[in-house]
């Protein structure tokens, strides 16, 4: 029972290291980890504890853990994070915008940005096209389709209303 304590701390170490990744590998190994534990409590010495947890590991791995992941992929399709979910999104053009350089208001906090187009000028409602770095490259919004109103006009240069 030397080594119980040992591998269980490793099992929940590795555990936590899993919520941050969430990839499943950290979690095939605190399952052998766990494995590993388990044998040790019935007295295995620690040879058969590390062939145990690499046993473990490895078959989940291979086996467990695409299982997983097709399962999470198909539960969540086209779940778009990160900058990836800013594609598409309007914003608001806070000083004037060329290619080189401007801002706007988009998703509550102020971007860089820039167009591949014509200059864009302060007020002018655009969509985001892509995101490059910390730069979005935007373009004027289609005007037919319905104007947001969500945003406050104290985000406006001095002078602009929509």
């Amino acid at each position: 029972m030397g080594h119980v304590m040992w591998w269980l701390a490793a099992a929940l170490l590795l555990g936590i290291v899993e919520v941050g990744t969430v990839d499943f590998v950290f979690l095939m190994l605190a399952l052998g980890a766990l494995g590993a534990s388990i044998v040790s409590a019935f007295g295995a010495g620690l040879t058969i504890e590390v062939v145990v947890f690499s046993l473990v590991a490895v078959l989940g791995l291979v086996l467990l853990r695409p299982w997983i992941k097709s399962r999470l992929a198909r539960a969540t399709p086209d779940a778009k994070t990160n900058v990836h979910a800013l594609v598409g999104a309007q914003a608001l053009v806070l000083s004037d915008t060329d290619a080189w350089d401007g801002r706007i208001k988009l998703a509550g906090e102020v971007w860089s940005a820039r167009t591949e187009g014509p200059p864009l000028s302060a007020g002018t409602q655009v969509t985001v096209v892509t995101i490059a770095g910390a730069t979005a490259i935007i373009e004027a919004a289609d005007l037919t389709q319905a104007p947001d109103t969500s945003h406050d006009d104290s985000e406006l240069p001095k002078g602009k209303s929509l």
